[in-house]
């Protein structure tokens, strides 16, 4: 079987497509499955935050070698699914089997215990998503 290829699309780049992607690939493992994860943003920020960075350190992962990307970077190649986390008109059409639109708030502003209920919130669907398409 191919890899399952997924794109995360938020504003920024900087919170939630990152943890999106790296959940993609700490649970496909998880599930035995080959998952080719990117993230992009419609406006990329150019950094990845610290909070971000923190809070997936908690798990163990390092978020830290993520980077932020454009759109552009990633709109030529074909997804079997791409995810918007409510970005609306923000987030442009990309090429993909499948799109989804999540309605997570940004959690940029948030208070560690608040930031980590994203995380966690993220973490689920893309769980979710992953045992949805295998």
């Amino acid at each position: 079987m191919p890899p399952l290829r997924l794109l995360f699309v938020c504003v920024e780049n900087s919170n939630r497509s990152q943890m999106a992607e790296a959940f993609a690939r700490i649970h496909g493992r998880a599930l035995g499955l080959e998952v080719d994860a990117w993230s992009a943003g419609s406006r990329p920020s150019g950094v990845v935050n610290p909070k971000a960075i923190a809070s997936m350190a908690e798990l163990g992962y390092d978020l830290a070698v993520h980077r932020s990307k454009s759109l552009a970077e990633v709109e030529a190649l074909e997804h079997d699914a791409v995810v918007t986390m409510g970005c609306g008109d923000a987030c442009p059409w990309v090429k993909a089997r499948r799109r989804v639109d999540w309605q997570i708030p940004d959690p940029k502003q948030f208070e560690p215990a608040d930031f980590r209920k994203v995380r966690d919130l993220v973490s689920a669907k893309v769980r979710a998503l992953l045992e949805e398409l295998t």
